[in-house]
């Protein structure tokens, strides 16, 4: 975060070497019928942080998709990413940061399962 909040512009916070993991799977749409009703969860250290649902979201995916659509080509397996359920450390009171050796565990219904563990490198 401090890199974020230092530029004043979230996309270098957000894109450094292994931030942004994606997987283990990905699915088509074909697999989803209706992507405005999954479950969302993350765990820190097995504490649920957020608990949360596609329907909470702001735009629907094909308005999101629309909107994409209107200033860049999308391809098959291209990926938008949407932001975060409420729920982060940064609106806990206290705060609540991830440390060296924490777990982080997100599950998204119909999708998978993705477990990290949290390493400062350097």
């Amino acid at each position: 975060r401090d890199v974020q909040f230092g530029d004043g512009q979230w996309v270098r916070g957000k894109s450094l070497d292994t931030f942004c993991p994606l997987g283990p799977v990905l699915v088509t749409a074909v697999a989803i019928p209706d992507p405005q009703t999954l479950a969302i969860r993350t765990l820190l250290n097995g504490q649920v942080m957020q608990d949360s649902s596609t329907a909470e979201m702001i735009f629907s995916v094909a308005e999101l998709i629309a909107y994409c659509s209107q200033s860049f080509t999308l391809y098959p397996g291209d990926v938008l990413l949407t932001g975060t359920p409420h729920g982060v450390g940064l609106g806990r009171e206290p705060r609540v940061w991830m440390q060296d050796g924490d777990e982080i565990v997100v599950e998204i219904e119909q999708i998978g399962r993705l477990a990290n563990q949290c390493r400062v490198v350097g």
